[in-house]
């Protein structure tokens, strides 16, 4: 069997994974005097690890984190809840907000990306 796309047609693509869900919004990230502290899961906040707090995502979930000024993108471990504000919907350990390029900017707009179970 021969298939023909017409012109201006795309190629037929895969079914998206219905359980990976992605939200856009604002992300900021945690202050310098966090560090130490305990977070939701129990370990202790590191500003130089690649983690974040999100208000309903279980802890231990793997999100990615893109900037979409720039295009950055950094994988994070959720293992604290926050942002405690409607404003912003993930908050990021201070590296990830380096390699985001959003250190000392404040906030940047985001895509979040993650596998809902």
């Amino acid at each position: 069997m021969i298939f023909f796309l017409q012109a201006g047609a795309s190629a037929p693509t895969e079914d998206k994974n219905p359980n990976i869900k992605t939200k856009t919004g604002l992300a900021t990230y945690y202050s310098s005097r966090f560090e130490g502290r305990k977070t939701s899961s129990g370990k202790k906040y590191r500003a130089h690890k690649l983690t974040a707090a999100h208000r309903t995502l279980p802890l231990g979930t793997v999100v990615t984190v893109k900037n979409l000024k720039n295009g950055k993108t950094v994988d994070v471990e959720v293992n604290d809840r926050g942002p405690f504000t409607k404003r912003y919907i993930i908050d990021v350990s201070a590296q990830a907000a380096k390699e985001l390029g959003i250190w000392r900017k404040g906030d940047a707009k985001v895509e979040i990306t993650y596998v809902h179970k």
